[in-house]
Parts: structure tokens; sequence; C-alpha cells
């Protein structure tokens, strides 16, 4: 009966956000702030996990730096600023759309509207392509049989 319980409360459990009770600030506003960024931020051991649901201690830094700019001040924006400019872009979970991000999303629509064109050329080649070899004449067909050895 206990491992029937155990497994159902297994099976029932939702991931919770890994944020320990040292972390939590004092003001709900603040802390609300703090979840919202780090709800957008990857995890650099972890890769596609948030730093709010990571347990790696590289998510706990990033998780206690982001309260920190929050306390000193910043803005939601300056925080993210300074988290990016000192990780760079990647620690962001969803990418950025401008600069020169541009030619990364733009890569795989670009890629697939030059296999179309590859495709319509190359269907258009071979409407207009010279019609077959003529067939060999009786004399031919005679001369590649005593080749062939027929």
């Amino acid at each position: 009966m206990r491992r029937l319980v155990l497994c159902l409360a297994l099976a029932l459990a939702t991931p919770v956000a890994a944020v320990q009770p040292d972390e939590i600030l004092a003001d709900p506003v603040l802390e609300q702030r703090a979840r919202e960024i780090s709800k957008g931020l990857r995890c650099l051991v972890c890769r596609n996990e948030s730093i709010d649901e990571s347990n790696a201690d590289l998510a706990r830094d990033l998780r206690l730096l982001v309260r920190e700019r929050l306390v000193a001040g910043d803005s939601d924006s300056e925080t993210l600023d300074f988290i990016v400019a000192r990780f760079g872009e990647y620690v962001l979970l969803k990418p950025q759309t401008g600069g020169s991000n541009w030619v990364l999303w733009g890569a795989g629509p670009g890629m697939l509207l030059v296999g179309l064109g590859v495709g319509v050329a190359f269907l258009r080649r071979r409407q207009t392509a010279p019609e077959a070899a003529p067939a060999l004449t009786p004399d031919e067909q005679a001369r590649l049989r005593d080749i062939l050895g027929d």
C-alpha cells in the first residue's frame, strides 16, 4: 500500500522551482520580479531549463545575482542587460530577434526558398531538354551485337 501511495505521489508530482528559502527576498514585489526574470534565463549547466527550475550551483549563483541587481535598484531590462553582457546571449531562453540574429532567424526560410528555386530550375530545364538520342539503325545494332558477342 505504501508503494502504491509513493508511486501515485511521484506520478502526480509537478516540477517545482528550485529557489531555496534563503534566496527569497523579503519584498514580495521584488521577489515576483526576480522570479519572472529567472524564468527567462537559461541554466548554463542544464541547458534547456530555466535558472528558476534548476538545482545547479551556477543557477543558484545566477538567481542570487538577479536578486542583488534588483535590490540595488536596477530595472528588469537593466538586470537582463547586465547578465547578457556578462554571460552572452545564450543565457536567454528566448533569443532576441534583432541585430545580427536576423541572419540566424532568416537562414531557415532562406534555405527553403533557395531549395525551391533550385527545384523549379531543374524541372524547367528537364522540360526543355533535347529529345533522347535516336534509335540505332539496323547496321549499328548488328555491329553492337558483334562487339558484345551475342
